[in-house]
């Protein structure tokens, strides 16, 4: 009884750093914060404090923290000898510890996670545009080639929720969300997830539906997704299941069990004879309770139902708007950089070129040297002078550059360990 028209429907394809076909979407360490790092590399609370420490040490020092190579060479630098009196003004800090997060940086590198931290960085904000007519657009984030490394998509979304939790305003129960997640394949998000994670996603699940935002996990059973979590979530569309062997009855009684009691249906039979397009559903009511099961029927889709082709993807990727805007990776100075600036050489001393006179070879004038008063020489005499080279030179101009991000630049991050960004006012 569906009036069926195919059509068409505004798209981004999105990758994390680049990894795949879509717009690449990148943060820097700064907005990442200590906590949430030190989630992802599973830290203990004494190597947390101290990766809070080094935070702390760059802020004061106005080192910008971009990238994981910026991260990396200030804990070089506070462990070397050149550093070492700063290790110990930070105090807390030893050697040995600074040299376990060190390895930790290095095996989260590994994962591909150069990737995914430096500018421009993403903002969040770019996920709720609309288009002229009203449209919302549809986000695709490709993974295909993160099946391999669990610990790039973990660190992106836990950066991505935390994000949105600390930029969006509360708004309560609006009747449409501002913005609505499907992870496909959720269990691959599960498996094998540190602890710390799972906190953080079960605690972004329980905060963020405040905000607008709704998370749905998109997988064969409901065993797949971790407890915790699942026991945040209070829309369920069950989808056919089948029970072929003995475990597969196991899995089908658990499901059975985590619906609300029907009296109207038999959901353990009614599970295994949904046809295609048919569904179990139960949400949450007006006043927060689940509702009776109901035997529904699902809308066909009328967009594509097949692979996209993928030199219309390309194509697409290619115009967007947002492809200009993040697509080109930078790398302007920041802490290596300066750093590397510091530890430099000076440049060794120039002589006399060859027929050039000497200083004592120019002749003088009395115009040249005005005989001078007895008054003392002021002690500023030609600072200005030597504070204009300074910032001339190339360690003075990305001095300048990295001012503005540095003054201030305490570390107050927020709920969830990220560290709020100043950006120019938004309309949601």
């Amino acid at each position: 009884g569906i009036d069926w028209v195919p059509r068409g429907y505004p798209v981004e394809f999105l990758s994390i750093g680049g990894v795949g076909t879509g717009t690449a979407l990148r943060a820097t360490i700064t907005s990442f914060g200590p906590q949430l790092l030190a989630k992802v590399m599973d830290m203990n609370d004494v190597q947390g404090s101290s990766l809070g420490l080094i935070f702390h040490y760059a802020d004061k020092a106005g080192l910008p923290l971009l990238d994981l190579k910026d991260l990396r060479a200030v804990i070089q630098w506070l462990t070397s000898d050149a550093g070492e009196g700063e290790l110990k003004a930070l105090g807390g800090l030893s050697r040995s510890t600074a040299g376990v997060i060190l390895r930790d940086l290095i095996a989260l590198e590994d994962q591909g996670a150069d990737a995914f931290f430096g500018e421009p960085e993403f903002d969040t904000a770019d996920l709720m545009r609309t288009t002229p007519e009203g449209l919302g657009v549809l986000n695709i984030l490709e993974l295909q080639g993160l099946q391999d490394r669990p610990k790039l998509f973990s660190t992106f979304l836990m950066w991505l929720l935390a994000d949105l939790f600390h930029d969006l305003p509360e708004v309560g129960d609006v009747d449409k969300p501002k913005l609505v997640f499907f992870f496909d394949e959720a269990h691959l998000l599960f498996d094998d997830a540190t602890e710390a994670f799972l906190q953080s996603v079960a605690q972004t699940v329980r905060l963020i539906r405040s905000k607008g935002i709704g998370i749905f996990f998109v997988t064969q059973t409901p065993k797949d997704v971790h407890p915790d979590v699942l026991a945040q979530l209070g829309n369920r569309v069950q989808h056919a299941l089948r029970a072929f062997t003995p475990d597969d009855a196991k899995k089908l009684k658990a499901t059975v069990s985590t619906f609300p009691k029907s009296t109207t249906y038999d959901l353990e039979e009614l599970l295994t004879q949904l046809g295609i397009g048919e569904a179990v559903v139960t949400i949450l009511s007006e006043r927060g309770t689940p509702t009776p099961v109901a035997w529904t029927r699902i809308r066909p889709p009328t967009s594509l139902m097949a692979q996209v082709d993928p030199a219309l993807q390309n194509s697409l990727v290619q115009a967007s708007p947002l492809f200009a805007k993040y697509n080109q990776a930078l790398d302007r100075d920041s802490a290596a950089e300066l750093l590397a600036a510091k530890l430099a050489p000076a440049p060794p001393s120039r002589g006399p070129v060859s027929g050039e006179p000497t200083a004592e070879q120019i002749p003088t004038t009395p115009s040249m040297t005005p005989p001078r008063e007895s008054a003392p020489e002021p002690i500023y005499e030609g600072l200005l002078d030597k504070l204009g080279g300074f910032f001339n030179s190339p360690m003075g101009k990305s001095m300048s550059r990295s001012l503005g991000t540095a003054v201030g630049r305490e570390i107050s991050r927020g709920v969830f360990g990220t560290a709020p960004r100043r950006r120019t006012k938004r309309r949601y």
